[in-house]
Formats: C-alpha cells, sequence, structure tokens
C-alpha cells in the first residue's frame, strides 16, 4: 500500500498498458519530453522511447484522426486533449469517425483507442481551461464516457479503457490529478461501466462523477449534522448509465440531487433528472434536483467559486426536497400504488 494522487496513478497505468502491450502508443501536445501538461505522461517517452510516446502538431483534429488510423491497423493509441475546450476542433472526427466507424462497417472495424481530456475547473484557470465537455460525448452514440474521482479507480478505468474494444472518452477532472489516497497498484474496481456507492444512506440520494464527486460526500457529511442521511453515488461510467445502481438507490431513499459542473440547461443532469423520473416515478417523494454550473460560459477565476456548485448550494437543495411529505420505507410499501401507499 502506497500513497498516489489521481495523476500519479494515471502515469502508472499507462506505464502497465504500455509494459503489457506493445501495440499501446501515447501521443498528445507536448506528452513527450515534459510529460503533458499535469505529468501524467512523464516517463514514458524515456522508457519506451519516442515511437511509443510522441510530441504531436498543435492540431487536435489531426490528433484523432490518426488515432483512427492507428486503431483500424491494429494499434491501441491513446491520445491527450492538452485541457477540456481544446478538443473541440477534433469534435467532427470523434463524432463522425471515432463514434461511427463500428457500426458503419457492420461490426467489422474495432477502433480500440482512448481519448483523455482533462476536464473541469476548480484550478483556478481562464476559459477554454474549465470546460465541462461530458454532454458533447454523452449525447453521442458510439462512444463510452468514463471518468474517475479516485486514484484507484483512475488506474483502473484506465486500464479497462485500453482494453476496451471500442473507443473510450476518459475525463480525467483536473481538480482531482493531485489528491492522495492510500492504494494499492496494479488495482481493479468496479466494471467500467458500473456506478459505486462511495457513502450510504437511507433519506436520500446525491448522484455526482468525476471533479463533484468529493463535493458531494462533504455536503452528506454536513446534511447528516442537520439530520439527513445522504447516500452518494459516484457514476464512473457517463455513457453507458448504470441504470439499475442509481434507480436502486433512489427507490430506496426516495430522493435524488444529481451534482454537476456543467451548466444545467441541457446538461447532463437533465438526462438522469428524466430517466429517475421515468424508472422511479412511484417512489419519489419529491422532484428530482440539480445542482450545477451557472448556464454562463466559464467564468474568469476570481468568480469561479460562485460558479461552481458547493456545499451550500447542494445543503440548499436538500432542504428543497419536500421533507414535509409522509415517506413509507419501501419494504413497507412492498409493491403497493403510490395512491395506496400516500392513503
Amino acid at each position: 500500500m502506497a500513497r498516489y494522487s489521481l495523476g500519479q496513478a494515471l502515469n502508472q497505468a499507462l506505464r502497465d498498458a504500455m509494459a503489457a502491450d506493445p501495440d499501446v502508443v501515447v501521443y498528445g501536445e507536448d506528452v513527450g519530453a515534459l510529460g503533458g501538461v499535469f505529468r501524467v505522461t512523464d516517463g514514458l517517452s524515456a522508457e519506451f522511447g519516442e515511437d511509443r510516446c510522441f510530441d504531436s502538431p498543435l492540431a487536435e483534429s489531426g490528433i484523432a484522426g490518426t488515432a483512427v488510423g492507428m486503431a483500424m491497423y491494429g494499434r491501441r493509441p491513446v491520445v491527450e486533449m492538452q485541457f477540456d475546450a481544446f478538443a473541440y476542433p477534433a469534435f467532427q472526427q470523434v463524432v463522425s469517425h471515432i463514434a461511427k466507424m463500428r457500426n458503419r462497417t457492420s461490426g467489422r472495424v474495432e477502433l480500440p483507442l482512448v481519448i483523455r481530456i482533462p476536464y473541469g475547473g476548480g484550478i483556478g484557470a481562464v476559459e477554454h481551461h474549465g470546460d465541462s465537455s461530458e454532454t458533447y460525448y454523452a449525447h453521442t452514440p458510439g462512444l463510452r464516457v468514463v471518468t474517475p474521482a479516485t486514484a484507484a479507480d483512475g488506474y483502473s478505468m484506465l486500464r479497462e479503457a485500453v482494453e476496451s474494444p471500442d473507443p473510450v472518452v476518459f475525463l480525467e477532472p483536473k481538480r482531482r490529478y493531485w489528491a492522495t489516497e492510500d492504494v494499492q497498484l496494479p488495482a481493479r474496481t468496479a466494471a467500467l461501466d458500473r456506478a459505486t456507492v462511495r457513502r450510504e444512506g437511507a433519506d436520500l440520494t446525491l448522484i455526482a462523477y468525476g471533479p463533484t464527486v468529493d463535493t458531494a460526500l462533504l455536503a452528506a457529511e454536513a446534511a447528516a449534522e442537520e439530520g439527513h442521511e445522504a447516500e452518494v453515488i459516484d457514476l464512473r461510467s457517463l455513457s453507458p448509465f448504470d441504470d439499475a445502481a442509481v434507480a436502486a438507490s433512489v427507490r430506496r431513499t426516495g430522493r435524488a440531487v444529481v451534482v454537476h459542473e456543467a451548466p444545467e440547461f441541457a446538461g447532463y443532469g437533465a438526462e438522469v433528472a428524466a430517466r429517475l423520473t421515468e424508472q422511479c416515478f412511484h417512489y419519489l417523494e419529491a422532484p428530482v434536483l440539480r445542482v450545477c454550473g451557472l448556464d454562463i460560459p466559464y467564468p474568469p477565476p476570481h468568480l469561479e467559486e460562485y460558479h461552481l456548485p458547493g456545499t451550500d448550494r447542494i445543503l440548499a437543495a436538500i432542504d428543497r426536497l419536500q421533507w414535509e411529505s409522509s415517506w413509507v420505507p419501501e419494504p413497507e410499501r412492498a409493491g403497493r400504488p403510490r395512491a395506496e401507499v400516500g392513503a
């Protein structure tokens, strides 16, 4: 057991993946000698050579496009987009080619590639360096979209992503790069497409992912002091969505709050709220609420704290969950229709 940050765990995952499979190649802007802006690729070029970890031109569309060709010819490229909003020039390649290749070829051509994207705020950076772009990718069929919140998950999920036969958009929460934890590497956590319960609770469910998992845990601790035990679910996989795990939690607690940094309007939380309404309507004691970034372009650093969902805004949402209604625990309702339970 040793102490690792998320960035160090990702570095080790890439190192182990490259050692295990000579077809794994890593490239992107400044990932070679520099080791990446966040040092996630530190030392890989020196250890594996410049033909397996190398710098690319400053051309994100070219990075994604060459990954398509490499993957079609048997390599397993892992590319880095230096910052979230820098990846937008590559979006056409991602949506039109990477996401569609398997379907376009009736399953004959797989694209085993990983697009690593540092995303989210909390590091005091300016616009183009703090976007939460998950909804763009999760909305695109043909992509797996995942995001770790811990060092153990960072290692395990990245190894699984590299081994996946399908393209994976691997979103790395920037503010978590330096967060450390005790972990034994190599680690294998839950399967890549499964959510995880980070904290158990019976009164409500906080649904978070990536950078907001830690915020949700802090809010849950504060809510417990006010008498509400919150269960915290870390989604981990945004697409596919783990309907079974999330619905099971909300059916137990009857209340849910979705937390993410991206703007609320048409954001990922809207999809979660819609799914829970469809699947858990007869178990809900209050509307599913969202605590999100504001519906504005990413603000300058000195205003960042007002934009990002913090514990105070989560606690305010918890207070709005209609606690005055009568709640019947699931074992007692035993499948009775909503009207009968409320009678």
